[in-house]
């Protein structure tokens, strides 16, 4: 009898192991109506684009390997379209959000979102990648918890804020595009909003979070801007550095942190100074005119207001570059990440290529254009992958119209292409940042993280490369390029799909300055990519077309 009672427990253990490996990972439900609505964050009304009447957004608090579903109902009156910044979309560029991936949502209709934020950790943030659309708002944070079996480099904090700071203009969406389109520039924002308010600064401000004493909190900053670094600081306290854009850090000390388009970065804060209130500041960096916005953090003890005098920003652009340097990947820290060719050595991985990038402006047409190697992309009626997909692309777009090592862009001669490049999938590749004007670039590449080695001011050459950090940079999607500077990174092309590598100063990235890598899985497997969804909108060329034999395992 106890063989058969034996027997029937190691049976039961068996089945149960099965139903745990076979069991899908958790679902996160969404329904999100995208409206018009009136806000004056910087007094003077404005029309906004509100997500559930927000805004900013809600904010999706995930966990590594759930899948997310977003029922999206646009009630504007032109196409809309999110996108995901940093999240990586594994295998599954379908749901990157972006012009070349994706329809734009029609007026009037819904589109669901389903994607996975597989093996990621982090902060992160989700926008409209239409038009102007994000100049009206329509974003808001994405955090993906740690599970809770992985340890986390750093004890659990007391409580999680989202801080989604960026300068922000008073002018209509529509009135910033067809600024835009006439060949104008965009011109200097009205202000910066910390969490869609401006701060007054007189000490009447409600508070946009609270702290008990001798309590640590972890704070998720975000730049969602459209045009400026800032830098943030905390009145009164130090910021530990955790993560950054989904990567554990060495937990060094800042005063202040410039946060650059699109980047993200955690800091845990101790309330351990004198019960009352203090400023967060944040305000613009590397510009003649300096915008600042404050935003009112409270001890639950406090017996007065924050002090008048804020801390002041750091001055010139080589202060940010040695903090740039001085950010390291916590080679330590468990987090659920990919680890395509062994990368987390990827020092002694072979470049199988080299591509440079080099920014540029010019005119097209009398109009203002921005451009990378001389090309500015324009995006097709029908989107690029799709049309790949369906094998109709040559009607819309040529492969590789940039070269990957331009020696010379003659000033105001840009070519006006959908802008492709075709890249072989798993390769290990080398991508240089030339930036050879005056202002600070920042750039993204979704579908990745890469490994940002090296910021040096001059021009890049091979000789540049002992330069390089081959050993702790973090794994991150966002770098920026300071004048007259170039930035390197390098990173494994494995995740196949069509991948958007764009300019974050958002009136560039609409005037051109952005291009899409296409990666092919020759296997045409499962394994490297998910098949086209039942419910994908089509448009353009393909709209009726029958879609192509599925891929198999």
């Amino acid at each position: 009898m106890a063989q058969v009672t034996s027997n029937l427990l190691l049976v039961s253990l068996i089945l149960a192991a099965v139903i745990v490996v076979k069991a899908e990972d958790p679902y996160l439900y969404f329904t999100w109506k995208v409206t018009y609505g009136t806000i004056s964050p910087l007094g003077v009304p404005q029309q906004a684009i509100l997500i559930n009447n927000q805004f900013p957004g809600p904010n999706i608090n995930s966990t590594t390997n759930n899948n997310i579903v977003i029922n999206v109902f646009n009630y504007l009156d032109e196409p809309f379209l999110l996108s995901w910044n940093g999240i990586q979309h594994r295998k599954n560029s379908w749901q990157d959000g972006m012009l070349g991936t994706n329809c734009p949502i029609p007026a009037g209709t819904n589109f669901t979102y389903h994607f996975q934020v597989k093996d990621q950790i982090g902060s992160y943030f989700y926008f409209p990648s239409t038009a102007m659309h994000k100049a009206a708002g329509g974003f808001g944070g994405l955090r993906v918890n740690s599970r809770l079996l992985i340890p986390v480099p750093f004890a659990d904090p007391e409580d999680d804020f989202t801080v989604l700071i960026g300068d922000w203009y008073t002018k209509s969406h529509k009135a910033i595009k067809k600024q835009l389109d006439s060949g104008r520039s965009l011109g200097k924002p009205d202000g910066v909003l910390i969490n869609g308010k401006s701060g007054k600064g007189n000490g009447k401000d409600v508070p946009l979070f609270t702290m008990k004493p001798g309590k640590t909190y972890r704070y998720r900053i975000c730049n969602t801007g459209l045009k400026n670094s800032l830098n943030f600081r905390i009145q009164g306290h130090q910021m530990q550095l955790v993560e950054m854009d989904g990567s554990h850090t060495v937990q060094n000390k800042y005063e202040s942190l410039d946060v650059h388009l699109g980047q993200c970065y955690s800091v845990l804060v101790t309330a351990d100074r004198a019960p009352k209130d203090y400023y967060m500041v944040a305000s613009t960096r590397f510009t003649k005119y300096k915008l600042s916005s404050t935003g009112v953090i409270r001890y639950t003890n406090g017996k007065g207001p924050a002090s008048p005098e804020l801390p002041e920003a750091p001055i010139g652009w080589a202060w940010s570059l040695n903090q740039f340097r001085s950010f390291r990947w916590n080679l330590t820290a468990s987090a659920a990440r990919p680890n395509p060719q062994g990368s987390y050595h990827y020092g002694g991985i072979n470049i199988t290529r080299t591509i440079k990038i080099v920014n540029s402006v010019g005119t097209s047409g009398g109009k203002l254009r921005y451009a990378i190697n001389g090309a500015s992309h324009v995006n097709p009626t029908t989107p690029l992958k799709l049309a790949e997909y369906f094998g109709v692309g040559s009607k819309f777009f040529k492969y590789d119209t940039i070269l990957d090592n331009p020696l010379n862009i003659r000033k105001n001669r840009l070519n006006v292409v959908p802008n492709v490049i075709a890249a072989t999938f798993r390769n290990f590749v080398e991508i240089i940042f030339e930036n050879r004007e005056k202002s600070i670039q920042s750039w993204h590449l979704d579908g990745y993280s890469f490994f940002a080695v090296a910021i040096e001011p001059g021009r890049w050459s091979p000789l540049k490369r002992k330069n390089y950090n081959l050993l702790d940079a973090v794994s991150r999607h966002g770098i920026q390029v300071y004048p007259n500077s170039w930035a390197a990174i390098l990173l494994t092309l494995d995740n196949a799909g069509m991948w958007n590598l764009r300019s974050n100063q958002w009136d560039r990235y609409y005037l051109g300055q952005q291009l899409y890598v296409s990666i092919l899985s020759p296997a045409r497997s499962l394994r490297d990519e998910y098949n086209i969804p039942d419910y994908f909108e089509l448009c353009g060329i393909v709209k009726g077309l029958p879609k192509p034999p599925p891929y198999t395992i």
